[in-house]
């Protein structure tokens, strides 16, 4: 079946976009005001975009309609956040932080975690997440009713259970169990359902085809 974008409501093709491009990865997005009060969101239109600088990008929209999110207006005042990962261990105190609080409510508090200190920024970092980057703004993006946050990651904390070989740089991504996002109002899924499919050589390629 075909859905037209440039005749579908938004609100429909936002239904749609959400229940096919699965799973997503979380940014549990900590962000600080100009007078040091500390706000945490969520957000799964999140990614990865580059590796040199590393850039990952966060869309962050209105609510309601017309005023923007105290994330955005706090990255926008400071020009810093840190991306925490979400794991299966800390998924339900992750969906606290979703919920509406009215401005100024710590998010962090009402779910029951703790802070530690970013090393290269202010804002602090969520403690019980595996992975925290910091991160200071790199570019705005705005896309109609969201504005895509762009952030230059410039310092990377990984619990330490979680590091395999420190001086050769790999991580034991499974130990994380991180979560993603999936469809409907609340949807996720684990990262322990794993399938490898290894990169096949040009040349293997090539071989099998002359075979």
């Amino acid at each position: 079946m075909l859905f037209d974008f440039t005749k579908v409501p938004p609100e429909q093709a936002y239904k749609l976009i959400v229940s096919s491009i699965v799973p997503r990865p979380v940014a549990w997005v900590v962000s600080q005001d100009r007078e040091g009060r500390i706000n945490a969101a969520p957000y799964s239109f999140f990614n990865a975009f580059s590796s040199n600088p590393v850039v990952v990008g966060i869309g962050c929209g209105q609510r309601p309609p017309g005023v923007v999110k105290d994330t955005l207006a706090n990255i926008e005042a400071t020009g810093q956040f840190v991306v925490n990962l979400v794991s299966a261990e800390n998924a339900a105190q992750m969906n606290i932080t979703a919920i509406d609080f009215p401005h100024g409510v710590d998010e962090l508090a009402e779910a029951g975690l703790t802070t530690a200190p970013s090393s290269l920024v202010k804002v602090p970092r969520i403690a019980e997440s595996p992975v925290a980057l910091e991160c200071e703004i790199f570019q705005f993006v705005p896309t109609g009713h969201h504005t895509i946050v762009m952030g230059r990651v410039i310092a990377m904390h990984v619990r330490d259970d979680c590091v395999q070989d420190a001086s050769r740089f790999y991580l034991d991504t499974p130990k994380m169990e991180l979560v993603g996002r999936m469809h409907g109002g609340g949807w996720y899924a684990r990262t322990t359902d794993r399938v490898e499919i290894p990169r096949i050589p040009l040349a293997d390629w090539q071989a099998r085809a002359k075979g």
